[in-house]
């Protein structure tokens, strides 16, 4: 691993969930969940409902039915993307850079997203629930390779 100062937008990026390194679409939605965490803890009270397989068809919904959240939910990929890289690479600068840019976009994806993000943070993805938020969730990854 490496070191970050508790200050930085990294730290928040990767500090504060655990990195779920799973291959391909998996990673992805991993990095898109460790990146949403800190707009969710602004947007959340202290005490978030429990996510439901409904909530995240409701989110992949809205997001899919706006060409502006698609397009954003596709960059966020691509970003996520680079930041998973720049960790295998351990480049932390790259990392710092482009972390903010990944937050800001997650902040544009609107309050039932971060709030879905928020939610599974206490759900672990390989029980039945977090398989099947996974799967709904893998239908935005299918819009952006369109």
């Amino acid at each position: 691993m490496f070191s970050l100062s508790n200050d930085s937008p990294a730290a928040a990026l990767v500090l504060s969930a655990p990195m779920i390194v799973l291959m391909n679409r998996k990673s992805v939605v991993a990095i898109l969940l460790v990146a949403a965490v800190p707009v969710c803890a602004q947007a959340q009270k202290p005490s978030a409902a429990k996510v439901t397989k409904a909530d995240a068809q409701k989110v992949v919904k809205i997001i899919s039915s706006d060409k502006a959240k698609t397009q954003t939910y596709c960059d966020m990929t691509k970003l996520g993307e680079q930041i998973e890289q720049a960790n295998e690479k351990k480049d932390q600068k790259m990392v710092n850079e482009l972390s903010p840019k990944l937050l800001a976009l997650g902040k544009k994806l609107g309050p039932e997203y971060n709030a879905l993000m928020d939610g599974l943070q206490d759900i672990d993805p390989e029980t039945e629930i977090g398989q099947e938020i996974e799967s709904v969730l893998l239908d935005l990854d299918r819009l952006c390779a369109r």
